[in-house]
């Protein structure tokens, strides 16, 4: 997988014509997350009311094991899928 083509991705997935649900938002940031640094590796959120910080860190916590490329390929397609 062409890194630009990632690359290319991350700029399309901030100018989509719409927001995406947050569902949808969490599932990119959890990819590029995955796709950028690899597994998670910091501890989860201290503050048990920070539910976006939660979510992010579980969201991201589910793709544990998944190799960089295969995020690449499914924030790729996901990108891919709202444009059109």
């Amino acid at each position: 997988m062409s890194t630009s083509i990632f690359e290319q991705a991350v700029i399309d997935s901030k100018q989509l014509p719409q927001k995406p649900s947050n569902e949808i938002l969490l599932q990119l940031y959890s990819l590029y997350k995955q796709s950028t640094e690899g597994d998670v590796s910091a501890d989860a959120p201290s503050n048990p009311f920070d539910f976006v910080a939660k979510a992010k860190y579980e969201a991201w916590m589910s793709l544990k094991g998944k190799s960089k490329e295969k995020a690449q390929e499914a924030y790729i397609a996901i990108v891919h899928n709202l444009k059109n």
